[in-house]
């Protein structure tokens, strides 16, 4: 059950702060507010935390770096100002973080990233990666190149996928307000503070409203949206003051902030579950018997070298079935390499696979994450 107290145990974190707090009104980024949220950042990532930043922010900068005073509607208008905006956006980040020893790497992405299979295992595997050598990933939507049909249409969106995509155990959304509450605050003084509730309570769906900056994309109805979908991993979400005091220090305590929404399964049990459920397998690998002990007894990703044979044709992160010798089914997960790949490598060992494909994506065939015993 995931409560307050256990967000102090989350390592993974994806922190998306929206425009509404970055910008002077429109006026370009307030680059003194960034401050204390990369102080914060940098402090959890010292400490051994991972932090995956998704900012808001390049189309604003762009207003103002070109002097419009409006938010413009024709998409190359507000692509234009995401590619000067994004610019300066990048540099404020990139002088924060490096004043407190961080390195920060930019990506970014369209929803065609993460809805074509091979592109989001290059993505994951990029971030991953990024993490792991402790830099701070600043993730936006590639404005400059999305249509209209490959927009994630706002950040919080992108923020839930990006949790998704990295398993996250934290998704933050930082934003003007204080949380949700039971009734709009604007027009109900007396409207409370939902402190923590499932992410599926019909009651968000009421009180949810949209966004009346004008700066942003969207409001509480999307915070919600992105709330569920970082829950189809069992990612659960807090909505919280971005101006609060120690704001993400405070979360990562355990301390009531903002509003906590929790998914009703784990990662582990949300992730497991789909691949379980996942009817139509690509193909087969049949496992010797050192490999089915393996994954049955000790838990562990499986190996090239104990597979057998590799029957089928798939792509890298399809669905395969892993067989015993005698056929039965005793797992199901996502493979790092495709077909022609797996049979090229089956039976070696991972130190043997940049000799035999001229390069190496991932030490394991299936790593644990992406595999359920059935």
């Amino acid at each position: 059950m995931i409560t307050r107290e256990t967000l102090s145990n989350t390592r993974r974190w994806v922190v998306k702060i929206g425009s509404a707090l970055l910008t002077q009104d429109g006026h370009g980024l307030e680059r003194e507010m960034l401050v204390p949220w990369v102080e914060q950042m940098a402090a959890r990532r010292l400490a051994g935390g991972e932090v995956v930043l998704v900012s808001s922010g390049a189309v604003a900068e762009g207003m103002a770096r070109m002097g419009w005073r409006q938010r413009p509607k024709a998409l190359h208008e507000l692509q234009a100002a995401a590619a000067v905006g994004q610019m300066g956006l990048v540099r404020a980040y990139e002088a924060c973080f490096q004043a407190r020893g961080l390195h920060t790497a930019q990506v970014l992405l369209t929803r065609d990233d993460l809805a074509d299979r091979v592109r989001y295992l290059n993505a994951r595997s990029t971030l991953r990666t990024l993490l792991k050598l402790g830099v701070i990933p600043v993730i936006n939507e590639n404005d400059t190149v999305a249509t209209d049909e490959l927009r994630f249409g706002d950040n919080d969106t992108l923020a839930a996928l990006v949790a998704n995509l990295i398993e996250a155990d934290l998704l933050i959304l930082l934003t003007d307000q204080d949380g949700l509450f039971d009734r709009d605050p604007r027009f109900n003084p007396d409207a409370r503070l939902i402190a923590e509730t499932w992410v599926d309570d019909p009651l968000l769906d009421e009180v949810a409203g949209g966004s009346v900056t004008g700066l942003g994309t969207g409001g509480m109805v999307t915070k919600v949206r992105a709330a569920r979908l970082a829950a189809r991993s069992g990612t659960p979400t807090v909505i919280a003051p971005g101006r609060g005091v120690e704001v993400l220090t405070r979360i990562g305590r355990g301390e009531p902030a903002g509003t906590l929404l929790i998914p009703f399964q784990g990662p582990q049990a949300a992730r497991k579950q789909w691949l379980a459920g996942h009817l139509q397998s690509r193909g087969r690998l049949i496992l010797d018997a050192g490999a089915v002990n393996a994954l049955r007894e000790k838990g562990t990703s499986l190996l090239a070298v104990g597979v057998r044979e590799v029957r089928g044709k798939f792509n890298r992160g399809e669905v395969v079935s892993c067989v015993d010798e005698t056929g039965k089914e005793i797992a199901r997960g996502l493979i790092n390499y495709d077909a022609v790949e797996a049979d090229r490598i089956k039976g070696q060992s991972s130190a043997r696979f940049e000799a035999i494909l001229g390069y190496l994506d991932d030490q394991e065939l299936i790593h644990r994450d992406n595999l359920v015993i059935l």
